[in-house]
């Protein structure tokens, strides 16, 4: 049950899990590598995938986005990751955007695995 903790606790706040296992820099790595992402995503001017169009791409990256945990929410929340399609780095900035969630993903799995003693 425990790794089943840790995982959302990563996926919620990138990098937290791996802080509760005291792999310290690990977590640290993470946790600025999603935010940087993140920052550059909206730099750009990118933006969020929405769960409203029901095109199965759409969803897909939807889900990706969802994977920055409570950073997506806060995002959202403050209205940065609405975009902008006359700007040259837009696609960019969306990409970023989802390549940090994606990431996020594989950082919580990492920290299940950690916690389930397959990996150190």
């Amino acid at each position: 049950m425990k790794a089943y903790l840790i995982f959302f606790l990563s996926w919620l706040i990138p990098g937290s899990g791996h802080f509760v296992q005291k792999k310290y820099l690990k977590g640290a790595v993470f946790l600025t590598g999603v935010a940087l992402l993140l920052i550059f995503g909206i730099i750009m001017q990118g933006k969020f995938y929405d769960a409203k169009e029901l095109h199965p791409l759409l969803i897909l990256g939807f889900f990706g986005d969802l994977g920055s945990g409570i950073f997506y929410f806060i995002i959202k929340f403050l209205g940065f990751a609405k975009g902008n399609v006359e700007v040259a780095t837009y696609h960019y900035g969306t990409t970023y955007m989802v390549s940090a969630g994606l990431l996020n993903y594989l950082i919580a799995l990492n920290a299940f695995d950690i916690a389930r003693g397959r990996r150190k």
